[in-house]
């Protein structure tokens, strides 16, 4: 019998609905359903929680090949989260151009200041400057907001956008001959890409 025959039979023996099993341990009602339609597992805690509930051992609920399946899922999800959160921590960080003085203030003044003090340019090119970043910030925050409420596809969404924006970083400041502001989005940049590549890889 699967995982799933057997958590239907475990469920209809109490006398209860997907709900109430939800409840009982700590899940969507959703991912019951899911669960009971073949369509997924469990993670590893999920487990130990039916278990727990129904009072039989993890090796009666799932066999072993089942067991490495959910293994590997809950992997997946650990690297996805891991990666989501670093990015979007290193989205956050671009703020630092707001105040660190990576810009150079035009050829008249020699001295590096910080965005915010950039003042030997255009109004309109500190405007898209200032715009560039406060977007990247505001995509990181919610990329980790959207980590820490388990939402993948909300998540791969605003790291995805959170890479385009990046790339318009370097684009602009580069463009700009902003070389300090350029290189620090550069390195930005590239850590977030190693961590995509590392989740997709491991996906």
């Amino acid at each position: 019998m699967e995982f799933n025959e057997k958590l239907q039979e475990l469920r209809k023996g109490r006398s209860l609905t997907q709900e109430e099993l939800a409840e009982a341990i700590f899940v969507s009602r959703t991912a019951v359903s899911k669960w009971e339609s073949g369509r997924g597992y469990p993670s590893i805690d999920s487990l130990k929680e039916l278990s727990r509930f129904f009072s039989v051992s993890i090796d009666e609920l799932i066999t072993s090949d089942e067991v490495v399946i959910a293994a590997e899922r809950d992997k997946e999800e650990f690297v996805g989260k891991y990666s989501s959160l670093i990015c979007g921590t290193l989205d956050i960080l671009l703020g630092l151009l707001l105040f660190i003085p990576a810009f150079g203030n035009g050829s008249g003044d020699p001295s590096a200041v910080s965005l915010l003090a950039l003042s030997g340019t255009s109004p309109w090119v500190k405007g898209a400057f200032v715009a560039i970043v406060a977007m990247t910030v505001i995509c990181g925050f919610f990329e980790m907001v959207a980590s820490n409420l388990d939402k993948p596809n909300w998540s791969r969404a605003f790291l995805a956008t959170g890479v385009a924006l990046s790339v318009v970083c370097v684009a602009i400041f580069i463009a700009a001959r902003q070389p300090y502001a350029g290189i620090f989005s550069f390195a930005m940049l590239v850590a977030k890409s190693l961590l995509v590549f590392e989740r997709t890889g491991k996906a």
